[in-house]
C-alpha cells in the first residue's frame, strides 16, 4: 500500500507515479498467476498510529483503495478479476463504540464506491479486513494496564466485523515482546473466540441507535473528505501535494496536547500514576549480531549464484522499468530466482525511477493555541525569550530519525511543540546514518540533537552518532533520545553520552523544560 507510505509510514523509495505503476503491476500479476493471493492490504492502521482521526483513517484508506482500483482498470483489467482479492487493514483504538462503527462505515463506503466503479461480482463489493489493536495506545508506564487496553480494542474489532486480528503484547511500548507477553496477547484472542461467545452473532450491535448513528455520521463525514480528495485529482495527487500527511500530523499534535493537559485521561500516565513501578522482563536483541549474520548470508548467496544469469535478470528488469513494457513484478521475480538480492532489485529500479525525497514540513500553532492560558507554557516561553535576549538567538534543536525507522509521529509532535515554544527546530530526513546527522549538526550549529527511536536500534545508532560528533569536535552538543527504549538501557545510553531520555508518555512541556535546562547548563559551563 504505497500511498499510505507517502502519508505516514514513510518507507517509500521511488516517486508516487512509478510507485503506483508497481502497485498496478502487482495487481495484474497476482490476478493472472496467483488468484487466491491478496494483492494489496490497503492500510489505515499506519494512519491511525500516526494520529489520524477515525474520519481521516476511514476516508483516506477508502480513497487509497479507489485509486488502486482505477490504476488496475487503467491497465485494462476487469474490476471483477482482481477486486475480490483486495483486502484492508485498520487500526483499532480505545474509543470502543467509534471503532465498531468505523468498520461498519468502511463496508458501507466500499460497497458504494465499488458499485460506482463498475463491480458486478458480489465478492468485489465486500470489504474484507484485518485489524490490529493500537500500538500507540500502549503505555510504558504501568504496562500491565495494556492487557486491558488490548482486550477492549480486540473486542471492538470483533464486534465491528473484522475477518482476522492481531493483538499487541503489553510490553511493546518498552521493547520487542517476550514469549510470555506474546502468549497473553494470543490468548486474549482465544478467550474472546471460545469463552465470550461474541463470534456467535453477525453484527451483534447492529440496530443499536448509538451504533447506527455513529456509523451514519462516519459515512457522511468520510464521504465529504473523500470528495475533497477527488476534487484534488484523486489520492495520488493529494499525496503528492502533502495534504493528507499534514492533516494527520495536525490531528496527532492536537491529541498530544490534550493528553499533556490532562483533558484526555491515560490511566497510569497523566492520572493514577504509581509512585514506584517494578521492572518487567524484556526481550533484548543484539543488533550487531543480527546484522553480521545477515551480511554473511548475503555474501554466501553472491558467491554461489550464476553471475551471468544474475546480470541478465537485472538488465531485463531495467528494460521493463525504462520501456514501460512488461510487468515489473514478473521481472523482479525472475531476478530473485537468479538470486539477485532485494537491495539489488531495488537499486536497479531506482536507477530508472530515481529516489523520492519528501519535503519535511512542520505544522505550527497547535500547541500555542492549546496552551494559550497555561501558566507553565507561559513560564517556558518567557525563559526562551530570555535565552534569545541573552544569546541573541533562540535555542536550536535538530531532530534525527536514523536507521530503518519510518514512524515519525513522535518526532513531528516534538518538532511542532518545540517550534511553538520558540525553539528553532530543524528536522532531518528519514533513514539517515550517524555521519549524515553529524553533518547536519555541524552545518546548522544547533545546541542539541534529539534522536527519535522506535525500532530498537538505539544501542547501535546513538553511540555511533555520539562518536561522530566527538570526532568532529562537536562533543559539547547535547544529545537527547526519545521513543521506545527500555529503562534497562538508560544507563548504557547515559554512559555513552546521552543527556536526557524520554520514553513514551512523556509530557512534552516537561521535556522542553529539561532540554532547555541542558542547553543552558552547557552554555554556562563554556
Amino acid at each position: 500500500d504505497i500511498l499510505k507510505e507517502f502519508m505516514v509510514r514513510n518507507t517509500y523509495i521511488y516517486p508516487p507515479e512509478p510507485s503506483m505503476r508497481i502497485v498496478g503491476d502487482i495487481i495484474a500479476y497476482t490476478a493472472g498467476h496467483m488468484p487466491k493471493f491478496n494483492s494489496i492490504s490497503i492500510s489505515g492502521y499506519h494512519m491511525h498510529e500516526a494520529g489520524a482521526t477515525a474520519v481521516q483513517e476511514l476516508a483516506y484508506t477508502i480513497a487509497d483503495g479507489i485509486e488502486y482500483v482505477r490504476s488496475a482498470q487503467a491497465r485494462g483489467l476487469d474490476i471483477d478479476a482482481f477486486a475480490p482479492r483486495l483486502s484492508f487493514f485498520f487500526g483499532i483504538g480505545m474509543n470502543f463504540f467509534l471503532e465498531v462503527a468505523k468498520l461498519r462505515a468502511a463496508r458501507t463506503l466500499w460497497h458504494k464506491f465499488m458499485s460506482e466503479l463498475g463491480a458486478k461480482d458480489a465478492k468485489s463489493l465486500v470489504l474484507r479486513t484485518h485489524c490490529q489493536t493500537s500500538g500507540v495506545s500502549l503505555t510504558e508506564q504501568d504496562p500491565h494496564n495494556n492487557i486491558v487496553r488490548t482486550t477492549i480494542e480486540a473486542l471492538a474489532a470483533v464486534l465491528g466485523g473484522t475477518q482476522s486480528l492481531h493483538t499487541n503484547s503489553f510490553d511493546e511500548a518498552i521493547a520487542l515482546p517476550t514469549e510470555s507477553s506474546a502468549r497473553i496477547a494470543r490468548n486474549t484472542q482465544l478467550i474472546l473466540q471460545h469463552e465470550s461467545r461474541v463470534t456467535d452473532v453477525v453484527d451483534p450491535l447492529g440496530g443499536s441507535y448509538y451504533i447506527e448513528a455513529l456509523t451514519a455520521d462516519l459515512v457522511e463525514r468520510a464521504s465529504a473528505l473523500i470528495a475533497e480528495v477527488e476534487s484534488q485529482g484523486g489520492m495520488t495527487a493529494a499525496v503528492a501535494a502533502g495534504t493528507p500527511k499534514l492533516e494527520i500530523e495536525k490531528a496527532a499534535a492536537l491529541r498530544q496536547a490534550r493528553v499533556d493537559r490532562g483533558e484526555d485521561v491515560i490511566v497510569g500516565v497523566n492520572r493514577y500514576r504509581l509512585d514506584n513501578e517494578p521492572p518487567i522482563a524484556i526481550r533484548e536483541i543484539d543488533n550487531n549480531k543480527v546484522r553480521d549474520e545477515q551480511v554473511a548470508r548475503l555474501e554466501q548467496i553472491k558467491r554461489q549464484r550464476d553471475p551471468e544469469a544474475w546480470e541478465d535478470s537485472l538488465d531485463a528488469l531495467t528494460h521493463v522499468a525504462a520501456s514501460g513494457k512488461g510487468n515489473l513484478l514478473e521481472a523482479a521475480i525472475a531476478a530473485a530466482r537468479a538470486r539477485a538480492t532485494l537491495g539489488e532489485i531495488s537499486a536497479t529500479l531506482e536507477q530508472v525511477f530515481s529516489r523520492h525525497s519528501a519535503t519535511t514540513r512542520v505544522i505550527s500553532g497547535v500547541y500555542a493555541e492549546s496552551y494559550a492560558a497555561d501558566p507553565q507554557y507561559a513560564q517556558l516561553t518567557d525563559r526562551i525569550a530570555a535565552f534569545r535576549e541573552k544569546e541573541k538567538r533562540p535555542p536550536a534543536l535538530f531532530i534525527a530519525k536514523m536507521g530503518q525507522d519510518g514512524h515519525d509521529r513522535g518526532a513531528k509532535v516534538i518538532a511542532t511543540a518545540f517550534a511553538d515554544l520558540g525553539f528553532t527546530v530543524h528536522m532531518g530526513d528519514l533513514f539517515e546514518t550517524a555521519p549524515e546527522v553529524a553533518d547536519h549538526v555541524a552545518k546548522l550549529k544547533v545546541d542539541a540533537v534529539g534522536v527519535s527511536s522506535l525500532a530498537a536500534g538505539h544501542k547501535t545508532l546513538v553511540p555511533e552518532l555520539i562518536g561522530e560528533l566527538r570526532g568532529r569536535g562537536l562533543g559539547d552538543v547535547t544529545v537527547i533520545v526519545g521513543g521506545v527504549i527500555p529503562e534497562q538501557d538508560y544507563d548504557f545510553l547515559r554512559q555513552a553520552g546521552v543527556a536526557e531520555i524520554f520514553g513514551p508518555g512523556t509530557n512534552v512541556l516537561e521535556a522542553a523544560f529539561s532540554v532547555l535546562n541542558q542547553i543552558e547548563g552547557r552554555l554556562s559551563n563554556r
